[in-house]
Formats: structure tokens, C-alpha cells, sequence
């Protein structure tokens, strides 16, 4: 045993975690934390501008790598800042050790200066807290922490510590710290049973299809999908959360499903009779109104968390385990497939309902510069995108070839993602490019962290697709409330050329569709970050939609124009 203080301990559990990176900003709750650091130079530390950036570019990191993601901040304002990042990686299952600095122990409970209740704020999304109030603690807190967050369904676990926890001192064993965690044991083996059921409705199935979620990337079960596709020859679609977990030029990719997904995904999932759902929740955006959701078909469902199994979709055949291993073992019980009329038929389902043809226009089109984009990276990069438009754009029309390349809000749905949840992505792969295709709505909401970027050196590249709006909010009012633009309008956005040349990095702004590609090279060649100004169609409108609550019968498909750009 050795004699630590509750810092020492913090840092020394972290390094046994195999953490590199932490993104934090100090206060006065966790400075003896950052006291400590300079002892532990083999922990990054990355100084955000502001706790949200902190969090989400835990997240961002975490999406990009697989790897736990750690954010760290003081008490108080410092701690609820984080709020939405945790939030969001709650809602996307996004394993993250979120630590707190705390008033001290004699403080807590009575309104001390920059005193919060962070783990009675933070529980109900995280997958667990924790208030650590005796330092000998901490390394049995730190280990159960990093296990709770990455085992199971992932998701953010965030342990407090009163400042006087950290300066305290004990003995403590460090290097074979045990795990005591009575009633946690995620099932991942899945029921042989409900598997051979599986099996036995792909083998007669005629019309199946693969509907592949976040659960693919969690798992790391790209090849046990590819494989699972190709023997039964099933085509696949990739959910919002899913995407980049298949080749998008393989023969078997259908496209994304839900309220902008493509059309003839959303047709082939109504005329299918067996979905299989790996991973994926069935969320809202996917289903629209569950009660009429491809009522003809036969259901899978495999998840890790059997609360999701049910819970807004009926299915015939539930598995709760990890995708890898029950996709491996499903592998083998199944025939080879052979379903060429149904991919034929779907083939025609994308020749009536295209989705994705540009047309042809005078004016600079977002469509445009992200096929253009997707074309210049070879489908290589990794994309970050804030909510909106913007995002749905870039799920459509960038064709993503690599796993863990999209990285991107789901169900919380978070504006402001896209600048430090692609920092995050950068910071973990450093071997990559990264582009954060971004919203000006979104970009104004976290663009503090391009001074992390220009001090750290980080070179992301930023699309903005500047149309002056809150575009998907505008695009709503336009069609469900009369054209009533109210607080949707953004007169008064900065000039972000000159606002890069602030933080001393590259900027440049496009305006015409000419300008595209020498823009995108010039952004990529800087060795920095960079920005690009896209000064994009203001009124310009994603599709297809189902609106809000509707069904595969309610979308919306955009009028055939006379002339496309593909």
C-alpha cells in the first residue's frame, strides 16, 4: 500500500483505466485536482472554454474511438454546465466518466459558495453517480465508474468529490483494486432459444430487412453484421445513430430510415415481412406513429437493455444480449439467402421515390457541397454535425465508408454538438480528417472552443452552412404554421471569415457553387483549424419528411425538378 491524497488517487486510477485525455476547465471545488496534474504527465489535459465543450468533446472522443470519454469540472455552475453533454450522452449511450469537484463535506447542505446538488440533478441521466466522501474510496469508485459506463448498455457515470476528499490522504492499494458491484451483471449471451426462433424466421422470410442502430457501434460488430448480411444476402438500413456502420457503397446499403430518411428506405421497411433491429430503440423519428408502423412485417429485436425491447414496437422475437455475439451465433443457424426479387423490388422502390437528386439551381445548395465534400474525402473523413438541417443533409448525402465516422446528437437532439463534439473526434484520431459540417444557429452556440482549437493546434475543418436561420425550426414554421417565421431569423450573424482570423486560423467564404471544391482543398491543406463560410440558400428545405406524430403515408417527397445536378 501506498500513502496518496484523493487527487493522486483520481489521476492513478485514471492511468490503470488506460485514460489519455481529459477535457476540463478548473474552479475552486476541484483545484487540488488540478494541483496535482503536473505529477501525471501522461494525462492530456485539454483546456475547453466551457464545461458544455467539455463534455460533449468527452463525447465526441468516445463516439470516434470507442474509448471512454472523461470531462471534468468544479462545483456548482461549473458541474451544471455539463448538463447537456451528459444528457446527450445518456440518450445515445455513450460510455463517459464525468468527475465533479464538490464544496467540502462540512459545507455540503448548507448553500455553500458554488454549492449544487450535481448527483440529484444528474440522476436522472446518467447510468449512475456517485459522492465520494472518504478518499480511500476513490479507487473502488473510479474502477466501478469506468466498468458501469462501458459494460451492458454504455453510458455516462459521473462521481463527485468534495474538495477536502481530494487533499485527505490514506492508504490505499492501487494496483489490484477489485469490482463489488452486487446486482449488476448485464446478460450477453443472448437466449439459444429466442436465437433459433431468429433464425427460423429469416430462413422463410421473403422480404427481410436489417435495420442496424447505435448498438452496432457499441459493440464494435461491423464484421458480425457484414458477414450476417452477405450469407442471407438481407439489405441493410442504417438508423441515424447507425450510420457508418456499413459500407455505404456496399450492394446490400439501402439508405437511412425516419422522418428524413430516404423514401424508399421508408417504403421498403412498410413492404417488408421480417425486420430484424440490431441495436436500435424504435425511437419516434424512426416509427412515426407507432400504430401504423409496417404492420405487415415479422420482428427481431436484438439489444443488450431488454427495457427497450417492447417498448414502443410489439416484436414476435426479443433477444437481450451484446449484438456480437449473438449475431455470430445467429450466423451459424442460418442458410445462406438468396433474396435478388426483393432487392430488385427495391431497386424500383429507388427509381420512383429518388430522395436524393440535386437539382439543378443558381444558388449555392447544401446538398451540393456535402456530396461535393463526400467526393473530395473519398467518404474517408469523420463528420460531426450539430441538429438540424444541416445534419439530416449530411446523413443523406455523404457516403460514409469507415466505422465510427459519424458523430452526431441523436435523441437529445443538442445545437451547439458540432464544434466540441468534433474536437473530441480529432483529439482521439488524430490519423483522421475531420469535418464538422455545422449549422450557423448551432456553430454561434459552443464556437468559444475554436480558441481550444487554435491553442491546442487541432485541426478541424468546419463546413458552416450559413442561410442566416434557425433552419430546421424555419422549415417547420413554413409548413405546419403558416410561413409565421417568429424567432427563427438570425439578422445579425457574425462574420466568420474575420471571426477565424480572430483566433488565427483559416477562413474563407464560398458563394457560388464554383467556388466549392478549391475551398474544401484549401481548408484541407491548412495545417489548422479551418473555416468555411457556405453562404447557402436561405429557404431551402430538407426532404423527404414525415411530419411529426405521421406515418410512411403522410411524407412529404420534393416535387421532381425539370433539370438535376445528378
Amino acid at each position: 500500500m501506498v500513502k496518496l491524497t484523493g487527487a493522486q488517487m483520481v489521476c492513478e486510477s485514471l492511468l490503470n483505466e488506460g485514460v489519455d485525455v481529459i477535457f476540463g476547465l478548473p474552479g475552486g471545488a476541484i483545484l487540488p485536482l488540478y494541483g496535482t496534474l503536473p505529477e501525471y504527465p501522461d494525462l492530456r489535459h485539454i483546456l475547453v472554454r466551457h464545461e458544455q465543450g467539455a463534455a460533449h468533446a468527452a463525447d465526441g472522443y468516445a463516439r470516434a474511438t470507442g474509448k471512454p470519454g472523461v470531462a471534468w469540472a468544479t462545483s456548482g455552475p461549473g458541474a451544471t454546465n455539463l448538463v447537456t453533454g451528459i444528457a446527450t450522452a445518456q440518450m445515445d449511450s455513450v460510455p463517459m466518466v464525468v468527475i465533479t469537484g464538490q464544496v467540502s463535506r462540512a459545507a455540503i447542505g448548507t448553500d455553500a459558495f458554488q454549492e449544487t446538488d450535481i448527483t440529484g440533478i444528474t440522476l436522472p441521466i446518467t447510468k449512475h453517480n456517485f459522492l465520494v466522501m472518504n478518499a480511500s474510496d476513490i479507487p473502488n469508485v473510479i474502477k466501478e465508474a469506468f466498468h458501469i459506463a462501458t459494460t451492458g448498455r454504455p453510458g455516462p457515470v459521473l462521481v463527485d468529490i468534495p474538495k477536502d476528499v481530494f487533499t485527505e490522504q490514506s492508504d490505499v492499494e492501487m494496483k489490484n483494486v477489485k469490482l463489488n458491484i452486487p446486482g449488476y451483471s448485464p446478460n450477453i449471451e443472448g437466449h439459444s432459444n429466442q436465437i433459433s426462433k431468429a433464425a427460423k424466421l429469416i430462413n422463410k422470410s421473403k422480404r427481410p430487412v436489417i435495420l442496424a442502430g447505435h448498438g452496432i457501434h457499441l459493440s464494435q460488430s461491423y464484421s458480425e453484421l457484414k458477414v450476417f448480411a452477405e450469407k442471407t444476402q438481407i439489405p441493410v438500413i442504417t438508423t441515424l445513430l447507425g450510420i457508418s456502420s456499413f459500407n455505404e457503397e456496399h450492394l446490400l446499403f439501402v439508405g437511412m430510415p425516419g422522418m428524413h430518411g430516404m423514401a424508399y428506405a421508408n417504403h421498403a421497411i412498410e413492404k417488408s415481412d421480417l425486420l430484424i433491429a440490431l441495436g436500435m430503440r424504435f425511437d419516434d423519428r424512426i416509427t412515426g406513429d407507432p400504430k401504423s408502423f409496417a404492420l405487415s412485417s415479422k420482428k427481431i429485436h436484438i439489444d443488450i437493455d431488454p427495457s427497450e425491447i417492447g417498448k414502443s414496437i410489439p416484436v414476435d422475437v426479443p433477444i437481450v444480449g451484446n449484438i456480437k455475439d449473438v449475431l455470430s451465433r445467429l450466423t451459424e443457424q442460418i442458410d445462406p439467402g438468396d433474396h435478388i426479387e426483393w432487392i430488385k423490388e427495391i431497386d424500383v422502390l429507388k427509381i420512383k421515390h429518388p430522395s436524393l437528386d440535386i437539382r439543378k439551381s443558381d444558388k449555392l445548395l447544401p446538398q451540393q457541397i456535402i456530396k461535393e465534400l463526400s467526393d473530395i474525402t473519398k467518404g474517408e473523413a469523420i463528420i460531426a454535425t450539430g441538429v438540424g438541417q444541416h445534419q439530416m443533409w449530411a446523413a443523406q448525402h455523404y457516403k460514409f465508408k469507415e466505422p465510427r465516422s459519424w458523430i452526431s446528437s441523436g435523441g437529445s437532439g443538442a445545437m451547439g454538438f458540432e464544434v466540441p463534439g468534433a474536437m473530441g473526434a480529432q483529439v482521439g484520431r488524430p490519423d483522421k480528417t475531420v469535418w464538422s459540417i455545422a449549422g450557423d444557429g448551432g456553430f454561434q452556440m459552443t464556437m468559444c472552443e475554436l480558441a481550444t482549437l487554435a491553442e491546442n493546434k487541432i485541426p478541424v475543418k468546419f463546413a458552416i452552412l450559413n442561410n442566416n436561420y434557425l433552419g430546421m425550426v424555419r422549415q417547420w414554421q413554413e409548413m405546419f404554421y403558416n410561413k409565421d417565421y417568429v424567432a427563427s431569423t438570425y439578422s445579425a450573424n457574425p462574420d466568420f471569415v474575420k471571426l477565424a482570423k480572430a483566433f488565427g486560423i483559416f477562413g474563407t467564404r464560398v458563394t457560388k457553387q464554383e467556388e466549392i471544391t478549391a475551398a474544401i482543398h484549401e481548408a484541407m491543406d491548412f495545417d489548422g483549424p479551418a473555416i468555411v463560410d457556405f453562404i447557402v440558400e436561405q429557404e431551402e428545405n430538407v426532404y423527404p419528411m414525415i411530419p411529426g406524430g405521421g406515418s410512411i403515408h403522410d411524407m412529404i417527397e420534393e416535387p421532381k425538378p425539370k433539370e438535376l445536378l445528378r
